[in-house]
């Protein structure tokens, strides 16, 4: 069996893992997990929230009150990256189309105030989902820059040991 050899254009051509995610069948539980979180935390919020938030301290329910914000900002920013994202998926959207509306959404945009000294007074509930909204938010916003091509920060980028170790191959081997 004979190898086709690869157009130089193919050389290049890389497969996107999180397009493929972002608009397969595969893109059902990241959505799932994302709207089940918003109607937690809504539900929260609504109920226990309010009554956890009269029963700590002036300092830490002035953080609550911030955070509370800070969460449904954030959980808001998601749940329209995602239903953005399953517009696409269904065909309902073109990608240009997600392109040009995802521009109002803003991903990992919300500061958090996890490093207060009232945090811990926080409830254990809420802190828990503060925490998994700020990880699923990192998650889609990982997603997104992949799809989308907008560059990370310069402080998030890992150095990659095997794409260094390729590109000292090339500059060796001129290729």
């Amino acid at each position: 069996m004979t190898q086709k050899p690869l157009d130089q254009r193919d050389r290049f051509r890389t497969v996107r893992l999180a397009e493929r995610l972002a608009f397969s069948g595969s893109f059902q539980p990241i959505f799932d997990e994302g709207m089940a979180l918003v109607d937690e935390t809504a539900a929260y919020l609504d109920g226990d929230g309010r009554r956890d938030a009269r029963i700590i301290s002036k300092p830490a329910a002035t953080l609550y009150a911030a955070e509370s914000m800070r969460l449904t900002t954030r959980l808001m920013q998601v749940a329209s990256w995602l239903l953005l994202q399953r517009a696409a998926n269904q065909g309902d959207l073109s990608r240009s189309q997600v392109e040009a509306e995802k521009v109002k959404v803003r991903l990992e945009g919300v500061g958090s105030g996890v490093d207060s000294p009232a945090y811990a007074e926080l409830p254990a509930i809420f802190r828990d989902l503060v925490e998994r909204a700020m990880m699923l938010e990192r998650r889609i916003a990982m997603i997104d820059r992949e799809i989308y091509g907008e560059p990370a920060d310069e402080d998030d980028v890992m150095p990659n040991p095997v794409g260094e170790q390729i590109d000292l191959l090339r500059t060796a081997f001129a290729v």
